[in-house]
């Protein structure tokens, strides 16, 4: 890319000073200048525009600079950016509060906000570890999880990770030493009539039947397992673990980071198989991926046992909790998407990525095509390949972010038609350019 002189002095120092994701630093391979962003567009500092084909890690369901969310977020910061929640409250925390006890499955009724969707899942495990230790029964103090999730980067959450594919086996000999069951089986139409084909909920039985003394929650992501494969599996699973945490005393935790507000096509992933699982964990999009927040929800079961043992309180508080306008932004974003027509939008990005990349599963090199709702993924059977796929899809007028055998997008609810086109054009190009050098 040739950058101007003032930009050239951003990355360069960028390169040298600054840490990325997953990057080392100094950084050998400089990042991307962005100037600035509009609807689905990224502006890029050579002023190139071209499409988001990640909405920002999956949470800018309205894209960028949504003009009600804008002005949600500029009337709150001339009212009260930011107030302790420690022995006060405001009504954006109220009222946000209200939303998702309505919104989510029916019985989760406790609100507890986070700053990002890892703190929300340490605080949805330390709420598992809580719950039985306010009833005496500090024995079930190990988590169980299932194959190919990840459900962050903090340390009680690359703990349940999985220990090999979940990005954190480096520290594999200094995290907690939980259970793993084997990941439900791919696909999210099959049947059977006889449930002893499905293995996979057997050996989840079998886990919950020798271990459950010990277990405290079981926790995994509802229906699509994300970052650690993009994996697509039966709502019979889920209903299935669910009876199951019920039958052995174990909880039940859902990760709905990635899956929540409308991505599968349904308003939470657990809604699939019609379950209310004893925690939920939301975040990326809760704030239509404008400002850092999650939350953490809880059935009345959960939080009457923890506040009638020792101490009486949750252990936890973040100085940033329910930021006012984090918690503004929120209710301005989950407004919007009841607004518009999103399963219509949802079904239609659906079809159109099923029609576009499908074709690309009869490429030698190309291992599975898969999508689902506002998902799509082309998982390759090699998985050095994809910076250079990211590359060519750049050119191309596209901006996606590969991730090992995995080629996949998850756009704005609301991007264009046009532009929907020209995101999986560069993809479908972009793969077949690259597979066809091997």
């Amino acid at each position: 890319m040739q950058y101007s002189d003032h930009w050239q002095s951003l990355i360069d120092f960028d390169q040298q000073h600054i840490w990325h994701p997953y990057a080392p630093s100094p950084n050998p391979v400089p990042p991307i200048g962005v100037k600035s962003t509009q609807g689905s567009l990224i502006t890029l500092a050579d002023d190139r525009q071209v499409v988001d084909g990640m909405s920002s890690w999956w949470a800018a369901i309205h894209g960028y600079n949504h003009p009600k969310i804008n002005a949600a977020m500029k009337a709150q910061i001339d009212t009260m950016p930011h107030i302790m929640f420690g022995g006060l409250t405001h009504e954006p925390a109220v009222e946000l509060a209200k939303r998702l006890v309505k919104l989510t499955p029916e019985g989760l009724n406790k609100v507890f906000f986070a700053d990002s969707g890892s703190v929300s899942m340490e605080v949805a495990i330390k709420i598992a570890l809580q719950y039985w230790i306010s009833q005496g029964k500090s024995q079930k103090n190990r988590m169980l999880s299932i194959r190919n999730g990840y459900h962050g980067d903090t340390f009680a959450t690359m703990a349940v990770c999985d220990p090999v594919n979940g990005m954190h086996h480096l520290f594999n000999d200094v995290l907690r030493k939980n259970l793993f069951a084997p990941a439900p089986q791919m696909g999210f139409d099959i049947q059977s009539d006889n449930q002893d084909d499905f293995s996979d909920i057997r050996e989840l039985q079998k886990i919950l039947q020798q271990h459950h003394q010990e277990i405290a929650a079981l926790t995994l992501e509802p229906i699509v397992q994300g970052a650690g494969g993009m994996r697509f599996y039966r709502p019979a699973y889920l209903q299935q673990a669910k009876a199951l945490c019920e039958q052995y005393d174990v909880l039940l935790i859902a990760d709905e980071i990635a899956t929540g507000f409308g991505r599968t096509g349904k308003l939470f992933a657990c809604e699939w198989a019609g379950i209310t699982p004893d925690i939920m964990t939301v975040g990326k999009a809760l704030t239509g991926g404008n400002l850092t927040m999650a939350a953490m929800l809880c059935t009345d079961k959960v939080s009457d046992t923890i506040c009638q043992g020792e101490p009486g309180v949750l252990m936890h508080g973040p100085t940033f909790m329910a930021n006012p306008l984090a918690c503004a932004t929120a209710i301005a974003s989950i407004d919007l998407l009841l607004e518009i027509p999103w399963q219509e939008n949802i079904a239609t990005i659906e079809q159109h990525l099923k029609t576009e990349l499908s074709p690309l599963a009869e490429l030698d090199g190309v291992k599975d095509v898969r999508v689902m709702g506002a998902i799509g993924v082309v998982e390759l059977e090699r998985n050095d390949l994809g910076s250079q796929i990211q590359a060519a899809c750049l050119e191309n007028g596209a901006w996606i972010r590969p991730f090992g055998k995995l080629i996949y997008t998850m756009p704005a609810f609301n991007i264009p038609q046009r532009q929907l086109q020209t995101l999986t054009d560069a993809i479908n190009q972009a793969v077949k350019h690259t597979l066809a050098k091997q």
